[in-house]
C-alpha cells in the first residue's frame, strides 16, 4: 500500500483544510521523513495527485506573499475520506508490509473507535502467527539456523520478527484494552499537529513557493 497517501490524507483531514507546507510540517514533525518516503517532493505530488483523483479538493485561498503563486489548501472529500480508512484499517492489519506502513496507522488510530482498533490489531496477531507457522513448515527452530547452512539465519530472522511484532501487538492490544488514549466518539483525541505560526524543530527546509501543493 501507498503510506504516503495515508499519511497526507490523515494529515490533511487532522486540520480540516490544510495548504502543502502545514502538511509537509505535521509529517516532519512527526519524524515521518525519517521512517517514511514522506519527502516534500513526495508529499506535494501525493497532493496533487489526489486532488486530481478527486479524495481532496484544491481551493485557492490567497496569492503568496512572496510574489508566487496563490496558496491552494486542501480538503479531504468524502471519497478521500473512505479511502483514508480503507488505508488505515489495512496497515493496522497487514503483517506483510514495512514498518512504515505500521508507522502511519499507529499515527492515525484513535480516529477509530477502540473496539474496532482491538479487533484489527487482534486480526494483525493472528496474520504474523500464520506467517510463523509457514516459515516453520520449512525451518525448524529447535534445530538452530545452522541446519540450513547460513540461509538458514534468514529464516531465524523472520521467526524473531513474528514473534516481536506479535508481543509487541499484543501490548498495544493491552494497552487499548485498558483504557488508554482517547479513541474515536470517546471526546476529544490527542491531535499532534503544530499551529501555522509555531516553530518546527525538526523542519528540514524552507516553505515550497506559495505553499501550494
Amino acid at each position: 500500500m501507498s503510506v504516503i497517501r495515508l499519511l497526507v490524507l490523515g494529515a490533511v483531514r487532522q486540520h480540516g483544510r490544510a495548504h502543502g507546507y502545514q502538511v509537509r510540517n505535521d509529517l516532519e514533525f512527526w519524524g515521518a521523513h525519517e521512517w517514511s518516503n514522506a519527502k516534500p517532493g513526495s508529499i506535494y505530488h501525493a497532493l496533487k495527485q489526489m486532488a486530481k483523483q478527486g479524495l481532496l479538493v484544491a481551493h485557492e485561498v490567497a496569492p503568496s506573499t512572496v510574489g508566487g503563486p496563490p496558496r491552494v489548501e486542501y480538503e479531504v472529500t468524502d471519497k478521500g475520506t473512505e479511502e483514508y480508512f480503507t488505508l488505515l484499517r489495512e496497515s493496522l492489519t497487514s503483517h506483510d508490509q514495512k514498518v512504515d506502513v505500521l508507522s502511519a496507522g499507529v499515527g492515525f488510530i484513535v480516529d477509530l473507535p477502540r473496539e474496532e482498533a482491538v479487533a484489527l490489531l487482534k486480526e494483525r496477531v493472528r496474520g504474523l502467527a500464520d506467517w510463523r507457522a509457514g516459515v516453520t513448515d520449512y525451518y525448524l527452530p529447535e534445530a538452530g539456523p545452522a541446519q540450513l547452512g547460513h540461509i538458514g539465519e534468514i529464516m531465524n530472522m523472520w521467526l524473531h520478527l513474528a514473534d516481536s511484532g506479535a508481543e509487541w501487538t499484543r501490548g498495544l492490544i493491552a494497552r487499548i484494552e485498558g483504557g488508554a488514549y482517547t479513541f474515536a466518539g470517546e471526546g476529544e483525541p490527542f491531535v499532534g499537529v503544530l499551529a501555522e505560526d509555531d516553530p518546527n524543530p525538526y523542519a528540514t527546509g524552507q516553505p515550497h513557493p506559495g505553499d501550494a501543493s
